[in-house]
């Protein structure tokens, strides 16, 4: 007999485990509904979660629509805020004026020309970011990207979220119990039983005894314990790509309740890494993130102290170990990695929530019918994890591969011998052609457009040689889009509230459901 996949057990909870169980829910709603089809979560009691405070994509909107979960209620419950991007100040120089964007929109006109060649021919002196979207400048007036009369998802500009990962986690249990059929058994995992094959059984738990499945998600953390501990997949350590390997992290509360509250990450370098600077509706979530091999850990507090100013004073500090770096694969025999179970990279454009999405959307919809089946939906789940994993380790790179900061830490990211090959290949070619929509990027399971590359890129002062007569040519479309992008700047300055005050609002009267 073809032994049917009906029971889905998710071992771990955090932002991992509930985002996984109410994606897989959400998706095979009918068949729980329906007695055919069983999502269990099993999370113990005595495991805290790591998060920090978290900045997500925008995919988390789609995300959380499709489960059912109300935004108003996400703000209201997990202290949530609004995220359009990232802000990038000394990465280049370390000057004091040395800052760039990379907004969440996309550059005005981008499925139908690339106008990065028109801003290198003639930016007008300003960013690219603020030439060709209207992000930059909602940042810099500290608006939201939406009124309170915009519907629940939608938005006047692209957004994610920054918000409480400490608070998401309960928030997401309560939701995908109570509207999602989830069953939540919290218990301490003893053993885990494997068939003659290898496949997982059962987890036997100290509190609920024996738990049955026929496709085991790993959200334990970093301790991997069923891919990496039961099956004895390896870590593959990136360390030597990227280099920051440890995190202080550290809540700062507001001088005052009116305190502007930023709606983008920053992000600045500092001398053997960079610190995190999120802003929640009650406090900041600030964080460094360095390499313990080109700065000890007292200096490294020395650095965040004088970065947050008095404020640190009488503070706890966490420190917490980063191993960048993924299993070797995600998904073998009937065991699937998601979260940390699967990797971590830096936090750096926060990766690692999309990371989730992406990977428990894909188990949704891909979901074997059959034991029979369920390697070949691996082996495609393994491909498209692997080029995800890559792709964002690119990525993340590319921030360091273009300073000019003369520190060790900085110097050393910029020998070639620590850059990927394929990125070394792409820095070769973006000296003569931009990168564009249909340049590398038009693959269904890319996590970064060509538009976040040219952010990056031109914020930090990377030059492609244009073709004039190829500029000219594409003149007067490019100079329709770039005053589209002019208008639209205007009109959203001035109809966007500030970020604080929308928050305030959606947390007093409700954003309108769709």
């Amino acid at each position: 007999m073809v032994r049917p996949i009906q029971k889905v057990v998710i071992v771990g909870g955090g932002t991992a485990g509930w985002l996984t169980a109410g994606v897989i829910a959400a998706r095979h709603q009918a068949r729980i509904r329906g007695g055919s089809f069983s999502v269990t979560l099993v999370e113990s009691p005595n495991v805290p979660i790591i998060g920090v405070g978290e900045g997500t994509w925008p995919t988390l909107r789609t995300t959380l629509e499709k489960m059912g979960v109300s935004e108003t209620d996400l703000f209201r419950e997990c202290d949530a805020a609004f995220k359009q991007g990232a802000k990038f100040a000394r990465w280049t120089t370390g000057a004091q004026d040395d800052a760039y964007y990379h907004p969440l929109m996309l550059p005005q006109g981008f499925g139908q020309v690339n106008l990065a060649p028109h801003w290198l021919a003639d930016g007008h002196g300003r960013s690219f970011s603020e030439l060709v979207c209207p992000q930059e400048d909602l940042c810099e007036d500290g608006l939201a990207p939406k009124t309170i009369t915009t519907p629940e998802y939608q938005g006047q500009a692209n957004y994610a979220y920054h918000l409480d990962a400490g608070k998401l986690a309960p928030f997401l249990t309560r939701h995908c119990t109570e509207k999602l059929g989830v069953t939540h058994v919290r218990a301490d995992v003893k053993s885990v039983t494997q068939d003659a094959a290898g496949d997982i059984q059962s987890l036997v738990t100290e509190q609920a005894g024996e738990v049955e499945g026929d496709l085991f998600v790993d959200c334990t953390g970093f301790k991997s314990l069923l891919l990496g501990q039961t099956l004895g997949v390896p870590f593959k350590d990136c360390g030597d790509v990227l280099f920051c390997d440890t995190a202080l992290a550290v809540q700062v509360p507001y001088a005052t309740p009116d305190d502007p509250m930023a709606s983008h990450t920053l992000s600045t370098a500092q001398s053997a890494g960079w610190t995190w600077d999120i802003g929640l509706p009650t406090r900041r979530g600030v964080g460094y993130v360095y390499s313990s091999r080109h700065i000890s850990e007292e200096d490294a507090r020395a650095e965040l102290a004088a970065y947050v100013g008095p404020a640190i004073e009488g503070l706890s500090v966490r420190k917490i170990a980063i191993r960048s770096g993924h299993r070797e694969t995600f998904w073998k025999n009937n065991c699937v990695a998601v979260g940390l179970a699967a990797g971590f990279l830096e936090p750096l454009e926060s990766s690692a929530i999309v990371l989730i999405e992406l990977s428990a959307k894909l188990i949704a919809e891909q979901m074997p019918a059959n034991r029979e089946v369920m390697d070949i939906v691996a082996a495609r789940f393994n491909e498209v994890t692997h080029y995800r994993w890559g792709r964002i380790i690119d990525f993340l790179k590319l921030h360091y591969v273009l300073t000019q900061r003369t520190e060790p830490f900085w110097v050393d990211n910029t020998d070639p011998a620590t850059v990927p090959e394929r990125l070394q290949n792409l820095l070769r070619l973006w000296k003569y052609q931009p990168p564009g929509h249909l340049d590398e990027f038009d693959r269904l399971d890319e996590v970064f457009p060509a538009a976040s590359y040219q952010y990056v890129l031109y914020g930090m002062g990377f030059r492609t040689e244009v073709d004039p007569l190829e500029v000219e040519g594409g003149k007067a479309q490019a100079k329709r889009f770039l005053n589209e992008a002019a208008a639209l700047t205007q009109a959203l300055r001035a109809q966007l509230p500030k970020n604080r005050d929308l928050v305030r609002k959606i947390q007093e009267y409700g954003l309108q459901t769709i």
